[in-house]
Parts: C-alpha cells; structure tokens; sequence
C-alpha cells in the first residue's frame, strides 16, 4: 500500500474519530441535561428547577447529580480513548473507527436509562408520580441510540472484512469506500 494512501486512511479514521468523539460527548451531556433539568420541570410542571431540588431534599430524596455524571462520562472516556487509539495507530481502518463510535452512540440509551433511575424514583417518591420520563427529550437520545445501532450493525460486516483484508495485505482496490 502506497503512502498517499496509508496518508488517506489515516486522515479519514481520524476525523471520523474527532467526530465520533464529539458526538458521544454531546450525546451525553445532552442526557445529563435531560435527566437533570429537562425532565424535573416536565415531572412538577409549574415549579421551577431549585423548588423541584428543594422538594427532592425535602422528601428525603437525592437528585444523585454526582451519581448521574459519573455514569455518563463512560462514554466519553472510551471515545476519548477511542480516539487517541485511532491517533496513534500507524493505519487505521476508517469504517472500523465509524463502527466503534456507532457502537458507542448504541450503547449511550443503556447508560442514559442507568443515569436517570435514580433522579426519576426520587421524583417519584416526592411527587407521587411514575418513575419514567416525563419530558419528550428521551427520544432524540433513543433515536440516536437505535439508528446508530442499526447502521452499525449494517456497516459492521465490511469494516471487519476491510480491516481484515488490510492486515492480509489484499490491495484497497479490493473495498470501494
């Protein structure tokens, strides 16, 4: 494989991999404002956030802002490491680095839903409402989660043949990408 080419793949995994990264913290950040603004002004509708927060510690409750943010930086602590893997390898396969970051943007539903059990049983405790979503923000961040999955899925099979086929030595021209 020629440099220019070795130069090519290079780049496109990298900046597929600065995308990736950006979109996983985005995504999370996004679930975090979801889980701890978002969906407390839709479950007390009328109240503002610090009497929600007040109403949470005066029920015995914790929002669990700590607890939220700890489960949400997973993600973009792979990514970040995601990334500087994808930096350092010497020729990295692009679809592969986009599969992996799908897969994560796949993986953020389960970590947003374990990130916001607790804040929606402690507003269910102090409301005497159900435990679930209250605010429509959950979507977006569910319909991420899905069509990543299921592009990641579909790209899956040619990303790992590609990358395989790489390490054999089979030319690129082999892969149209």
């Amino acid at each position: 494989m020629g440099r220019s080419v070795r130069a090519s793949l290079r780049r496109r995994a990298r900046t597929v991999a600065v995308a990736g990264t950006v979109a996983v913290f985005a995504y999370a950040v996004f679930a975090a404002f979801q889980i701890l603004v978002l969906n407390p002004l839709a479950a007390a509708p009328g109240a503002d956030l610090a009497q929600i927060y007040a109403d949470v510690e005066a029920a015995g409750e914790s929002m669990g802002v700590p607890s939220v943010v700890t489960i949400l930086t997973v993600g973009p602590i792979v990514a970040s490491a995601l990334l500087a893997r994808t930096w350092a390898r010497p020729e990295p396969e692009p679809r592969m680095v986009l599969v992996l970051y799908l897969a994560l943007l796949a993986l953020g539903e389960l970590g947003h839903t374990v990130a916001s059990f607790g804040p929606g049983m402690a507003l269910a405790d102090t409301y005497l409402i159900s435990g679930g979503d209250h605010s429509p923000w959950a979507v977006p961040l569910q319909a991420v989660s899905g069509i990543a999955f299921m592009v990641a899925v579909i790209l899956a099979p040619g990303a790992w043949a590609a990358a395989g086929d790489r390490r054999a030595g089979v030319p690129l021209r082999w892969h149209n990408s």
